[in-house]
């Protein structure tokens, strides 16, 4: 059996396949071309039209046999939803799909990251390519409901006006509200170091079609460097010699890890790993397709990228692009500042004062953050057992009251600040009257990118 992560896919023997989803989940079924449109609306299979020609729904489990597909159908899009509208996704287990092939053999599972506000996720797809088919997991969400989803496709749907509807929601590889993650110019770079310049040449034409994209967000440009790329190459070749899409290889060196071992450092750091796209043009393609692996790709807080794709044994590439922004004493600094901001601003929508910046405080978060990334934990409490208020107290804060928040894997002050405000015991500490001071640390380097720290002190 294969353990997939958002954008893995797997080959599929010939035969009847059967998918299911067990939990408070209702499962449908978009079936389309190979653009990604239905044809009508007797292609979206749900509970309300449970068959359709080589698909059938019965409860949670969806059967379907991919040479009984009504002609010139060449994907079959899985989605799911809360089956209880009044109670949303993030609210329920964390939902995962078995896919088992003739025989009752389990071919793969895949349990995406929880969704946040989704209400709908659009959890894997089944795809012809050339004579054979694949799953890929997706974990694309939406917060619109089936609606949004059915209209993307090409279904036209009469909504239900008694139903809340929103906006498009976020995509796949979300870090949760905890934080735990589980994707120009041509001017050299130099880092500051006489003589170093680590520029790399553009030759697939990738920096100008990922920088134009960058300039229709109104993001600033990236550039080249020649340490991303040499990360992005070890791990694509790592990805293409297991035939696999992973973020860690299987000793459990993270993909993040890969980029410090090249002697890079970084503020922050994204990634998209994906296979299938042929050409630099495709890839960007792919990566602007969905929500929030456009966000990745249009990251203002990124300034440089590397980018590697390496083909396995079928001929399939595996593509690896890295974004970061290097550190310095002044980005760290800055990037402490915003993080302060925005908290602040979320305090005074709500009719409280905003926080004053505590250098003890900041010199504990900030040392907080460095502990987590050097000695690899991800916790509250350190390994010889400090807690928040042990270390205030050690950086020589004397506040009688101390809260803290951690995230990791967060790549820009709006994202880690978003992630605290959606989970209800990070928004009690940003909210709580009784804070008068804050702390900020973030370092880069550990196993899920950057850690975040935010230390609040009455």
């Amino acid at each position: 059996m294969t353990e997939l992560v958002p954008g893995g896919n797997v080959p599929l023997p010939g035969g009847i396949l059967t998918l299911r989803v067990p939990g408070p989940f209702d499962v449908s079924a978009l079936i389309t071309d190979d653009g990604g449109k239905v044809r009508g609306d007797s292609d979206f299979v749900f509970y309300n039209q449970p068959t359709a020609s080589g698909a059938r729904l019965q409860g949670e489990q969806l059967t379907i046999d991919p040479l009984a597909l009504r002609a010139g159908a060449g994907r079959v899009t899985v989605v799911i939803s809360s089956a209880d509208p009044a109670i949303p996704l993030a609210r329920l287990p964390a939902p995962t799909l078995y896919v088992t092939g003739p025989g009752s053999r389990v071919l793969a599972r895949f349990t995406p990251p929880r969704p946040q506000r989704e209400t709908v996720l659009l959890l894997a797809e089944i795809y012809r390519r050339g004579g054979a088919w694949k799953l890929r997991a997706l974990g694309q969400g939406y917060a619109d409901g089936l609606a949004g989803i059915a209209r993307d496709f090409g279904v036209d749907v009469a909504e239900d006006t008694s139903a809340p509807v929103g906006a498009a929601g976020r995509g796949n590889t979300v870090p949760d509200s905890n934080g735990q993650a589980r994707q120009v110019n041509t001017a050299p770079y130099s880092n500051g170091q006489a003589g170093r310049v680590n520029s790399v040449p553009d030759t697939d034409g990738f920096l100008g079609l990922v920088n134009s994209a960058r300039a229709r967000a109104g993001s600033p440009p990236v550039s080249l460097d020649a340490r991303l790329a040499a990360a992005a190459r070890v791990h694509a070749s790592d990805m293409a010699a297991r035939g696999v899409l992973s973020s860690e290889s299987p000793d459990g060196t993270s993909v993040y890890q890969r980029v410090t071992s090249t002697g890079y450092a970084y503020l922050t750091v994204g990634e998209h790993l994906v296979s299938g796209p042929r050409t630099p043009d495709e890839f960007v393609e792919y990566c602007l397709s969905t929500e929030q692996s456009r966000r990745t790709l249009c990251e203002p807080a990124f300034s440089q990228a590397g980018l590697a794709y390496v083909a396995d044994r079928s001929g399939d590439l595996y593509w690896t692009a890295l974004w970061a922004r290097p550190f310095s004493p002044g980005e760290l600094a800055r990037t402490a500042s915003e993080v302060v901001a925005l908290t602040n601003a979320e305090r005074t929508a709500t009719g409280l004062r905003p926080l004053a910046v505590d250098l003890l405080l900041t010199n504990a978060a900030q040392a907080h953050s460095d502990d987590m990334v050097a000695r690899a934990f991800y916790s509250h409490t350190s390994p010889d057992g400090t807690q928040p208020w042990d270390r205030a107290a050690a950086a020589g804060s004397t506040r009688r009251s101390i809260g803290e928040n951690i995230a990791c894997g967060q790549r820009s002050p709006a994202e880690v600040v978003l992630g605290w405000m959606n989970s209800p015991g990070h928004r009690a500490n940003i909210l709580k009257p009784a804070f008068t001071h804050i702390g900020i640390g973030l370092a880069g380097g550990g196993r899920m990118g950057t850690y975040w720290t935010q230390l609040f002190g009455a």
